[in-house]
């Protein structure tokens, strides 16, 4: 295969979606992961590209998927999310659990399955982050808490690896207008809703383009971190 190869996580839909199709666009065969398949199965369909069924939390799949993939340029580390607004006084450990599984570990296991692939073909790592990963807030601990961890890993594993041949980005998104609110509120769509009504706001095509333009570059730039916000949001 002559195309540089992407792998991009929690490609179901918003962000990951969008940023599978900029890429596909961009000349990247792209591979498309995540949990719902019959959404990947469209999305790759619709690009031309791959798809594979993969729960970021489960590291046996993870090993096992890197091993199925001989050779990898970019990893989107994209899976994720938030679940609960709740005070820490009335926090459900649940819910935290599920956001830290989800975000850190998540990020941490597909990076080190495919961390020798990328080494080799001198590649990029992208983590979404998000703007919670410095900007704290009542009702976010727990996103926070995973969100600064993620930033943390970035920063740590960019240090580790200094010197060698891989570029490291995180990309902070502030207020995008996909299904994050309906997965944090557990399906409640007037409460998602709300979060962006009467509001401006990014969309997740905004994101993919930032990724597509950071996994653009030429080899010996690296873009450290990218926070995009809407105008109107401070």
């Amino acid at each position: 295969m002559t195309k540089k190869i992407a792998l991009v996580t929690g490609g179901s839909s918003g962000i990951g979606a969008a940023t599978a199709s900029a890429l596909a666009k961009d000349g990247w065969h792209v591979i498309v992961a995540a949990r719902r398949v019959e959404n990947i199965k469209e999305i790759a369909a619709e690009i031309n590209g791959e798809w594979r069924e993969l729960d970021v939390t489960d590291e046996a799949a993870v090993v096992a998927l890197a091993a199925e993939i001989p050779k990898l340029d970019l990893l989107v580390n994209n899976a994720g999310g938030a679940k609960g607004l709740d005070s820490i006084a009335d926090a459900n450990v649940a819910d935290w659990r599920w956001m830290y599984e989800t975000n850190v570990l998540g990020t941490l296991n597909v990076t080190r399955a495919f961390l020798p692939h990328l080494l080799e073909s001198e590649g990029t790592i992208i983590n979404v982050g998000s703007i919670a990963s410095f900007t704290p807030y009542p009702g976010g601990a727990g996103y926070n808490a995973a969100k600064f961890g993620v930033r943390a890993m970035t920063k740590v594993l960019r240090q580790e690896l200094e010197g060698q041949p891989l570029r490291i980005t995180q990309i902070d998104p502030g207020r995008v207008k996909t299904d994050f609110s309906l997965v944090r509120f557990k399906g409640d769509a007037e409460k998602a809703e709300a979060v962006y009504a009467d509001k401006l706001n990014l969309t997740a095509e905004d994101i993919a383009e930032s990724i597509r333009w950071v996994a653009g570059l030429p080899a010996h730039m690296n873009i450290e971190n990218m926070t995009i916000k809407p105008r109107d949001q401070l």
